[in-house]
């Protein structure tokens, strides 16, 4: 069923003009939403998109936009409901998994029933597409034949906003941090340094980079992808539920909760020590997972995976076992100083116990590491150096490649905090290069109090174990241990079996929507989002790195970071305020805490008006809280 959005132009065919007391287009599309929403099962018919409940509404938005010059030009027609699919099994381990066939909320068949378009050779005039679209030159806006919903292959189909591309960001982001040279927009051969358009390739050879392929994956559909989400369904203070604190924790689509049942409703049973028929299928679940888990990570192997509570363990593992054996006194640990406090206490720990030093790299004004400053802290004593990929607290995206690289002539070895890029951008860790890398479950849509370490098979199996107990022994005497081979040597008792499998779940459900369709997604929405957060008087954006993703850390005259959460949270809209377990970042910028809203692909771009309207509010001193 498709119900293309009422435009001025169409009611005025009608008879020349819009006729009198009928309401205008924005109203139509929110009722025609409300309407929808309304039904039993979201949009009619027997394959409606969506796993469960009422469908959300609709958005308000012009008929069409065109993107602005991220990657290839994409024009977007007003919305159109998506074309039916057949359910999408989850693929669990053996065939009784199947059993279960939660659906997921994008459509295999989507981009392929879609028609096509090109567009026109002369765009006409231009036109405001949100309340923020008037900040700075405006990506163009053109006309479609109407019911057109264009699709280009690899790349987003947003529903719901203009947005300025990677050549504008730039140069909003070049302007707060005061580095006009920096704002010139890149060249049409020249394409920029944003994590998802990243080949490699010096940029004197991006001209050799191959070209993109078509997407295996659906066109990306924010709005069918959010029915996949039950929570967001929620209601907070009476308000629907905006969930902004996703750099804390992302929510869990239907597919994973409804694995978790599956195991313990059909496969609960410890793992590894019986012959008997739930022991097998809860065996081949947890090891399945942990496929998944290396093939989502690029890793040579699944004997290089090993299950842990999060990147917090995982960091502690690697200290205490790793460097426990080779850091002695005198020698040397390197983190930066955008660290998260689980990347600074087990080394200061560790450096501590055995009389090593702790140095750190420091960060330019934008909040982007110095890579000269940090040739110049390395040493012949240097043994770990140990980065985060993505800021928690900035969103800025580290150069981990070319640190590893660095490190590795050094002599030392390499570790990579993961926790808060796997759910951005898609990670190879031997493309990294790095020894170890790690990450938390719950940050990529799955449960928490599960993670994993990756480890080079060569360095693992180096390494004593951590804890000592059941399932991590090929044999015991009062005389001596025989220690499995890893990752089983470092997974003492009974693991997270039932959230590891759900961890590999959420990887299923994360690979065919595709990383690349959320990671281009996500940046044009951090483009709408620091466009609509900047035109708030007094509000002072903290971190503008070149390369960032889905974070904005904020603060806001006359309001404390608290004071500023707690309005945000009586309209429904969750955000972090504090410090983030990232005191040395903010400290560095003057500040004890910000506000921080953090995106994911299931936000959209009215969640983020909403939020700006809030600010907004504020800044007027309308809802100053306790003044």
């Amino acid at each position: 069923m498709t119900i293309p959005t009422p435009t001025s132009e169409g009611l005025a065919a009608l008879g020349g003009s819009a006729p009198a007391g009928v309401p205008d287009e924005s109203v139509l599309a929110r009722l025609a939403g409300e309407f929808f929403a309304a039904l039993p099962n979201g949009l009619p018919g027997p394959n409606s998109v969506g796993s469960f409940g009422a469908a959300a509404p609709q958005p308000e938005v012009p008929p069409e936009i065109r993107l602005g010059d991220v990657g290839p030009q994409l024009t977007a027609a007003a919305p159109v409901a998506p074309v039916a699919a057949e359910s999408v099994p989850l693929d669990h381990a053996g065939a009784a998994g199947k059993a279960g066939n939660p659906a997921l909320g994008v459509p295999e068949a989507y981009a392929a029933a879609l028609p096509t378009f090109s567009p026109p050779a002369s765009p006409p005039p231009l036109a405001p597409s949100t309340p923020y679209y008037f900040l700075g030159e405006a990506s163009a806006v053109q006309s479609a034949p109407q019911g057109a919903l264009p699709v280009a292959e690899n790349r987003v189909v947003p529903q719901s906003f203009g947005l300025p591309g990677e050549a504008e960001l730039h140069a909003i982001l070049a302007e707060i941090a005061g580095d006009r040279r920096a704002a010139a927009a890149p060249t049409a051969t020249a394409p920029g340094h944003f994590y998802f358009l990243d080949t490699g390739l010096e940029p004197s050879r991006q001209a050799e980079a191959p070209k993109p392929q078509p997407s295996a994956h659906p066109a990306f559909d924010v709005q069918a992808v959010r029915r996949d989400f039950p929570i967001l369904q929620e209601r907070v203070n009476g308000k629907q539920l905006i969930w902004f604190d996703n750099a804390a924790t992302t929510h869990k689509p239907q597919a994973v909760i409804d694995r978790l049942a599956y195991f313990y409703q059909h496969e609960n049973s410890n793992i590894h020590r019986a012959a008997h028929e739930l022991a097998a299928r809860a065996t081949d679940a947890y090891e399945g997972a942990r496929s998944k888990v290396a093939r989502f990570l690029g890793a040579a192997s699944t004997e290089e995976i090993i299950f842990v509570r999060g990147a917090t363990e995982g960091i502690n593992l690697i200290a205490k076992t790793w460097g426990w054996k080779n850091v002695g006194e005198g020698d040397e640990i390197i983190v930066s100083h955008l660290e998260h406090h689980a990347n600074i206490v087990p080394w200061q720990q560790l450096a501590a116990a055995k009389g090593a030093k702790l140095k750190v790299i420091p960060v330019d004004d934008t909040g982007q590491v110095l890579l000269d400053e940090f040739r110049k802290l390395l040493t012949s004593r240097t043994k770990i150096v140990s980065v985060t990929q993505v800021s928690n607290a900035l969103g800025t995206v580290v150069p981990v490649k070319e640190i590893v690289a660095i490190a590795h002539q050094a002599g030392a070895v390499a570790v990579v905090d993961g926790a808060q890029s796997v759910s951005h951008m898609r990670v190879n860790v031997q493309d990294i290069g790095a020894d170890f890398f790690v990450f938390s479950g719950h940050k990529v849509f799955g449960p928490t109090g599960i993670g994993a370490v990756y480890g080079k098979r060569s360095v693992l199996e180096d390494m004593p174990p951590w804890q000592g107990g059941g399932n991590m022994i090929a044999d015991v005497t009062f005389e001596k241990t025989i220690y499995h081979a890893p990752p089983t040597r470092f997974e003492a008792g009974t693991g997270n079996i039932a959230d590891a499998v759900g961890l590999g779940a959420a990887i299923d459900y994360v690979e065919r929507i595709g990383m690349d369709n959320i990671a281009r997604y996500e940046h044009d929405l951090l483009v709408y989002a620091t466009r609509g957060v900047l035109t708030v008087p007094g509000l002072k954006l903290i971190g503008t790195a070149r390369d960032k993703a889905s974070v904005l850390s904020l603060v806001l005259d006359g309001y404390r970071p608290e004071e500023v959460g707690r309005a945000l949270n009586e309209e429904g809209i969750a955000v972090r305020s504090g410090h983030h377990c990232a005191q040395p970042i903010l400290r560095r910028f003057g500040q004890e805490a910000t506000v921080r809203p953090s995106l994911a692909f299931y936000n959209t771009c009215e969640e983020v008006d909403a939020l700006v309207a809030v600010l907004h509010r504020l800044a007027r001193g309308k809802g100053r809280i306790g003044r």
